[in-house]
């Protein structure tokens, strides 16, 4: 194949470099597609060939860590998830995403959210401190507890959500759907007995009755957490709390754990012999 037949693709890629330009402007390169080419290996191709500057995060490559989440052809989305055959153009145009400020080129300032985040408590909260700070035993939970928060735990806080929701636009209050999501992620947790600490601040300005409900945090989630769900079922939690309607539940038991060999217990299996398959 000569190189006039390598198809081509076109990136525009909107740049910013604080203290040197004074707005966002976009460039426009062309690279190589090869195929199976995500968004994100096209970055590294136009980093290697004609924007060595060029500023993105990255991470496991796999969308499990949530690090390269940007605005791709008008949408947030995750670049190493994003085939560009999927796209059905040869334009690529990425963005960082919206609702943030910008630090550099597609990299988002994300403190806000993770801020926001860290006040609602994303984490267990027990009355019984002593075994919570220095546990002895397990928490006791049931397959179908777990199945309760199961789906709203897969958020790997990529901010694709917030960047999609048009409240976190207009009202620089409300929380956003990561973090509500989260809080109610624990709130549902047979473990976890937080949800009068986590009220107090859920009740305030910034909390789920700020969401119109428009549901763009669904559409975009790539790992499917439905993060629209979990506002809705808080907002049902705190009205029936307020009716004093909403069952009050105790945190799981502690409970010794099965016995069982320890792992150093547990027999190799035996080697393979050269005619097994």
């Amino acid at each position: 194949m000569t190189d006039a037949a390598v198809k081509q693709v076109t990136f525009h890629v909107r740049r910013f470099e604080p203290g040197v330009d004074r707005a966002p402007h976009w460039e426009s390169h062309a690279i190589p597609l090869t195929p199976g080419m995500t968004v994100l290996d096209g970055l590294w191709k136009l980093k290697e060939l004609s924007a060595p500057s060029l500023a993105w995060r990255s991470s496991c490559r796999m969308g499990i860590c949530g690090s390269c989440g940007m605005l791709i052809n008008g949408r947030p989305r995750l670049a190493c998830n994003t085939q560009i055959s999927e796209l059905g153009t040869d334009v690529v145009a990425v963005a960082p995403l919206p609702n943030f400020a910008i630090i550099k080129d597609l990299v988002p300032d994300l403190r806000p959210m993770f801020e926001t985040h860290r006040e609602l408590m994303p984490y267990l909260i027990r009355d019984d401190v002593a075994e919570q700070d220095d546990p002895t035993l397990e928490y006791w939970q049931s397959p179908h507890e777990l199945e309760h928060y199961l789906q709203f735990s897969y958020c790997i806080k990529c901010g694709c959500c917030m960047a999609a929701c048009p409240t976190v636009a207009t009202d620089p209050q409300y929380a956003g759907p990561m973090p509500l999501g989260q809080a109610q992620r624990y709130n549902t947790d047979s473990r976890d007995g937080g949800f009068a600490e986590r009220k107090e601040v859920l009740s305030g300005g910034s909390g789920p009755w700020r969401c119109h409900f428009a549901g763009e945090c669904s559409q975009v989630c790539p790992k499917g957490v439905d993060p629209a769900k979990a506002i809705q079922l808080m907002k049902r939690e705190l009205v029936s709390d307020l009716l004093r309607m909403r069952k009050r539940r105790d945190p799981a038991p502690v409970v010794q754990p099965p016995k069982g060999p320890r792992r150093e217990e547990i027999p190799a299996a035996p080697p393979r012999t050269a005619g097994e398959a």
